[in-house]
């Protein structure tokens, strides 16, 4: 028992620690933000100040044209020379995103330890589901993020993910211990699995649409257009964004059915019955039909842009409210969440 405790201590050291990392992460992420309008100034100043008032520019060099006799030096104003350094924004920017991978590392070790802690699958209540989700969310997104120019994205998804983890080592904490015998079944990280990395899909998926109907919003580049006008600066463009939901919706879209269909099997073994539209299995339902309808919607003309992007919001607002909603106020057979 001594050894599991300790096992336990450590899973929370290790979700904790990667709270904090997720905070800096954070700060530097911003930071990046934040230095990227400066640094845009500074390169228009220095392409300004070494601009010809005439002639013929050269490829690789900013000035006028070259006189004869002259060889320029390294410091010749105007001129580049080589390949340029890193800008502040670029540099605050690959340091948050490299805290990010210390994050996935950190949080694969809580799932881990708590797991050797409790001589189980750690998926036995909301603190350990959400845990999981957000582990999900953030390993997919160093994936499906890799490319520059969804880089920028990072910002937007760690916040919900922080959120989330301070809810689960807040509000939603279990002390690691034995689950209830319901949950006793070699389906628990069969179903359950599915379901949390599905969700933790799905929080890309709905982030990138939130982001797309903010672009849409703010096509160009929005000097003077408000807080939203400046954020949208930085976005990739509308189409891109759009392809990312759709494309991150067509692989958590079958895990979450799968989960369903799994958890209805598991149900059949537990309760002999496939299906009793108990609120957990009616309100998961409900927010596969929706992600249904946006898939359709997404593949339909006239419904491909706003409306579609609406839905998968919609989708993702379902998933939260069968999170919290169903678990935390609604009675029924999924209520083993392990609050008080």
């Amino acid at each position: 028992m001594i050894a599991h405790e300790t096992l336990a201590r450590y899973s929370d050291w290790a979700f904790e620690s990667a709270f904090a990392v997720l905070v800096l992460a954070l700060v530097l992420l911003v930071a990046e933000y934040a230095t990227h309008r400066a640094d845009r100034v500074a390169e228009r100043e220095l392409v300004t100040a070494g601009a010809p008032s005439g002639g013929t520019q050269v490829p690789g060099r900013v000035g006028g044209p070259p006189t004869p006799g002259r060889v320029d030096g390294p410091q010749s104003p105007g001129r580049v020379d080589g390949p340029q350094s890193r800008t502040m924004s670029e540099r605050l920017g690959n340091m948050g995103r490299a805290l990010v991978v210390v994050v996935a590392a950190l949080m694969v070790a809580s799932i881990v330890l708590r797991g050797f802690a409790t001589e189980r699958f750690p998926l036995g209540n909301m603190y350990e589901f959400v845990a999981m989700a957000c582990t999900a969310a953030v390993l997919f997104g160093l994936v499906a993020l890799r490319k520059p120019a969804y880089r920028i994205m990072w910002v937007y998804l760690l916040v919900p993910v922080l959120i989330l983890m301070f809810l689960a080592a807040t509000v939603l904490y279990a002390d690691a211990a034995p689950v209830v015998p319901a949950l006793r079944s070699f389906w628990l990280p069969i179903h359950v699995t599915i379901i949390s990395i599905g969700s933790g899909i799905f929080l890309v998926s709905g982030v990138a649409s939130l982001l797309f109907l903010l672009r849409i919003r703010f096509p160009k580049d929005a000097e003077g257009s408000g807080v939203f006008g400046r954020v949208a600066q930085r976005l990739p463009d509308a189409q891109t964004l759009d392809r990312l939901a759709y494309r991150t919706t067509i692989i958590a879209f079958p895990l979450f059915g799968a989960g369903i269909i799994l958890g209805a099997i598991w149900a059949e073994a537990a309760w002999g019955r496939f299906w009793g539209w108990d609120p957990k299995e009616t309100v998961s339902f409900i927010t596969w039909v929706v992600y249904a309808a946006y898939l359709h919607a997404r593949a339909t003309s006239g419904w491909r842009n706003t409306r579609a992007a609406w839905i998968n919001v919609a989708g993702f607002v379902a998933m939260l409210f069968n999170l919290f909603i169903i678990n935390m106020v609604v009675s029924g057979l999924h209520s083993y969440a392990g609050l008080t």
